[in-house]
């Protein structure tokens, strides 16, 4: 079951984040179709949010037609976002764990490697644009 956690520091909107992280266990598959959400009640007691927050979350997600919700039940997920094979994936997380490694050996902060990582990234998708 997915773990949510918060970043205060992040400027992105509670709910936001609680989607954010369900669209990455699903893509990373840490989620899997038929697996149960926790409960609005267990999101609560773990983060120490409101309850809205978390249903708000829970209703964009049935929105985009990942999860639905079973009265008496729990909220389910019913499909998985397309985009790469799994095996591919794992391939490339494989290969992003191994440099960030090699980044950290080499003496690099959290900050010096995730603005590294965010400079690449803009990078490299301005090219697919142009």
């Amino acid at each position: 079951m997915i773990e949510f956690q918060l970043d205060a520091t992040s400027g992105v909107a509670t709910y936001l984040q609680l989607v954010q992280q369900v669209y990455q266990a699903l893509r990373m598959g840490m989620l899997e179709v038929g697996e149960r959400l926790p409960t609005a009640q267990q999101v609560v007691a773990e983060l120490a949010i409101n309850p809205n927050t978390v249903h708000k979350a829970y209703r964009e997600l049935e929105r985009d037609g990942l999860v639905r919700a079973r009265p008496g039940l729990g909220t389910f997920v019913i499909r998985v976002p397309s985009g790469v094979d799994p095996a591919a994936r794992s391939r490339f997380l494989a290969e992003l764990t191994s440099w960030l490694r090699s980044a950290r050996a080499a003496g690099l902060g959290s900050d010096d490697i995730e603005a590294i990582y965010r400079t690449a990234l803009r990078s490299c998708f301005a090219e697919r644009v142009a």
